[in-house]
């Protein structure tokens, strides 16, 4: 088989995991196993705290010791044992912690994905900027079929969603142990711990635009666990009013509009980061988040319907333009002795300490807008989702006013130069 196709399936399997369970999941915790907000959140929390560290320690690892294709199935192997265990536990405290093992085991994957596809790709002689993104782009493809099969299958409202993700998840591991070896680098590499693990990075806080532009990028990877916490759980609440909508009905298939707008959006940040730059490109995605947010405020199934489908559609604007936009940036202003370890921290300060903060925070404003009532004689919680989208909608609002303020960056066009993503 040729080789790329083999990427291509393990690029299409690595996110194919990640979708059965990512966006759904929240209703299956809040609807069936009657989680609060807070403990939702949590839940979203364990991938912010494996981001911190686990990605660095892996890399080690397939940098000193394993070769990379090893580690990786290792950790979709391990990672399908604790989605199987997760998938039997009702409790709140002890599904987060499972959870957390699971997320220590998957996070460092995506790195791993992309350093065993970069490897087999130059050991083939092809060219990675040019034959990678193509390969990469079917991984949001495999994100949007799971999506699509839990959806339509019913499986968004039960546990099932959990062992199909860890079936899906044993056969990668399985797989990746099938690919060309990617031998680590060993002894070539001489580092100290602190360069190892990335800490290195740490330097560029003392330039103040770098300083400023990071902290943003926190702020804004919490706005993401929001979407992805909150938003099956939200949609699935309009049952009572509207029952028969294809919306309620298919609430994990009306969201994957947003992933598909994440995979076209893409094609134009190219354009924007030479012809506007960083801070306004990074501008148009806070308030695209402010959309975000606000349309699903005062969206509903019926005559907001279209209001919910823009909230999807914009999603792909604020999503790209801040994390792969944000990434380039780093690519170019980071010198070059520590641009992967730029990389590290960039994601540290997204996946990790944004998405912590962001699942644990979302989780309670969900909780003061939630309120125990009596529906047909039955004790439920019901959310009041307008007010807890626009307090969202509003924390966006406040950082597109005070980043341009911040952030000081001077931006030259450029119409001719081309960046690959």
């Amino acid at each position: 088989m040729n080789i790329k196709v083999r990427l291509a399936i393990m690029n299409f399997l690595q996110f194919f995991i990640w979708g059965a369970w990512l966006i759904s999941i929240g209703r299956y915790l809040g609807a069936n196993l009657g989680f609060t907000g807070a403990q939702i959140g949590a839940v979203f929390s364990t991938l912010g705290i494996a981001s911190l560290f686990m990605p660095a320690l892996f890399g080690i690892v397939a940098d000193k010791w394993i070769s990379a294709q090893r580690v990786l199935g290792f950790c979709h192997l391990a990672g399908a044992a604790a989605l199987m265990w997760a998938s039997t536990v009702k409790d709140p405290t002890v599904f987060f912690w499972v959870m957390l093992v699971n997320s220590m085991f998957y996070m460092p994957t995506i790195a791993l994905n992309n350093t065993v596809s970069y490897i087999i790709l130059e050991q083939r002689g092809y060219q990675v900027v040019d034959a990678f993104p193509p390969i990469r782009t079917l991984g949001t493809v495999g994100f949007i079929v799971a999506m699509w099969i839990v959806d339509l299958t019913g499986w968004k409202d039960t546990n099932v969603q959990l062992i199909f993700s860890a079936v899906s998840s044993c056969i990668l591991g399985v797989y990746a142990l099938t690919l060309p070896n990617c031998p680590p680098a060993g002894s070539k590499k001489s580092s100290n711990w602190v360069t190892a693990l990335g800490l290195n990075a740490f330097v560029l806080f003392k330039d103040r635009k770098m300083l400023f532009f990071f902290l943003f990028a926190m702020f804004l990877g919490g706005a993401l666990q929001i979407s992805n916490a909150f938003g099956g759980s939200f949609l699935g609440s309009f049952s009572g009013s509207y029952p028969d909508s294809f919306v309620v009905k298919h609430e994990i298939l009306t969201l994957s509009i947003s992933q598909i707008s994440e995979s076209l959006f893409i094609l134009a940040i190219p354009f924007f980061l030479h012809r506007f730059g960083i801070k306004k490109v990074m501008l148009i995605s806070i308030f695209a988040w402010v959309l975000r947010f606000g349309l699903f405020g005062i969206g509903d199934p019926d005559t907001g319907l279209i209001f919910l489908i823009l909230s999807m559609i914009i999603y792909g604007m604020a999503f790209d333009f801040f994390n792969v936009s944000g990434s380039l940036f780093v690519e170019k202003e980071a010198p070059t002795a520590i641009r992967a370890s730029a990389q590290g921290l960039f994601m540290f300060m997204t996946n990790g300490v944004g998405a912590m903060i962001g699942g644990y925070a979302s989780g309670l404003v969900v909780d003061h807008f939630t309120n125990t009532e009596m529906v047909n004689g039955t004790s439920m919680r019901v959310t009041d989702w307008s007010s807890a989208w626009f307090c969202f909608a509003g924390y966006a609002l406040f950082l597109g006013i005070i980043f341009p303020l911040l952030f000081k960056y001077k931006h030259v066009p450029d119409n001719k130069a081309r960046i690959s993503h």
